[in-house]
């Protein structure tokens, strides 16, 4: 059974993680000791959207995200070959993904949500990991220390059709200097194997690429293994792909671990399982079908 570490925090800058194995995560209840962290984020200017139906009993959830207490295990560096999952505890993230789960969220609403959702997974997966400058610039009252993105190094997002292109559609306003590659990959609803019908990748990505790979469900792993594999045939790395996802299941994640060392996977939620059509229960559906009200 493959490891990976499942993080509650906004950055990869942590000192200690509680590592589970995926069967662990699939069985167990029981809370998850895991790293919470704050984070300051982007303000948003959009209205919340579809109201959320009404909680019903106490609200708890299966598993409770907190601060773990220090251990052996939990003081291992992250700079080993496992595959980190990050699941960021923000407000924002958890609204946006309780409207994609209501079945009376009509298309546009949902088609916004995942916008929303896809920017704030992207805003914490870019921190720390884009390349910068720094000098001197001239203010109206004086000379100042400043940073800016590095125009020069290559970042690209590459959404994974259709459901993608709502989950990346308000990727510019976080990362405006970057190139995207569409790519577009079906499962059979029998065997739920993958099949690529749309290519738009360049033969090689420039050296040093940074990649983000948008793919909104991760249910049993066919597609984004099949995407990463590509990617790997024109020579990224997985340590320079970050996955985003709207929503992860453990089969996907299982897979991701064997296949992926030392991806980076940042997802809005994790759920318990995913039935024998594919879909992730409870899930949010169809998100192709919902996204674009066909």
């Amino acid at each position: 059974m493959a490891n990976f570490s499942v993080i509650s925090a906004p950055c990869p800058r942590l000192t200690a993680i509680t590592t589970r194995t995926i069967k662990d995560f699939h069985l167990s209840k029981a809370p998850l000791n895991l790293i919470s962290m704050s984070t300051t984020t982007p303000p948003t200017t959009t209205s919340l959207g579809f109201p959320p139906p009404p909680i019903q009993g106490n609200g708890n959830r299966n598993f409770v995200v907190k601060a773990a207490a220090q251990s052996p295990v939990n003081n291992k560096p992250l700079t080993d070959d496992r595959m980190l999952v990050f699941v960021p505890p923000h407000s924002l993230i958890k609204h946006w993904v309780s409207v994609l789960r209501n079945e009376q969220t009509p298309p546009p609403i949902f088609k916004n949500a995942m916008g929303e959702l896809g920017r704030l997974l992207i805003y914490e997966a870019s921190r720390d990991w884009l390349p910068t400058v720094t000098g001197e610039i001239q203010s109206p009252l004086g000379v100042a220390s400043v940073e800016f993105i590095d125009p020069r190094e290559p970042v690209t997002i590459i959404p994974i059709l259709r459901a993608g292109l709502a989950l990346v559609e308000h990727a510019s306003s976080i990362l405006p200097a970057t190139k995207t590659y569409h790519l577009g990959i079906s499962r059979d609803e029998e065997t739920l194997l993958p099949t690529v019908y749309l290519n738009k990748l360049p033969e090689k990505l420039p050296e040093g690429s940074r990649v983000l790979v948008v793919d909104p469900m991760l249910a049993t792993g066919g597609t984004i293994v099949a995407a990463l594999e590509m990617l790997k045939d024109r020579g990224v790395d997985f340590k320079q792909i970050k996955v985003i996802s709207a929503l992860a299941a453990p089969p996907a994640l299982q897979k991701l671990s064997e296949k992926c060392p030392g991806l980076h996977v940042y997802t809005g939620t994790i759920d318990p399982t995913v039935n024998e059509k594919g879909f992730i229960i409870p899930g949010f559906g169809d998100a192709g079908d919902r996204s674009f009200g066909t």
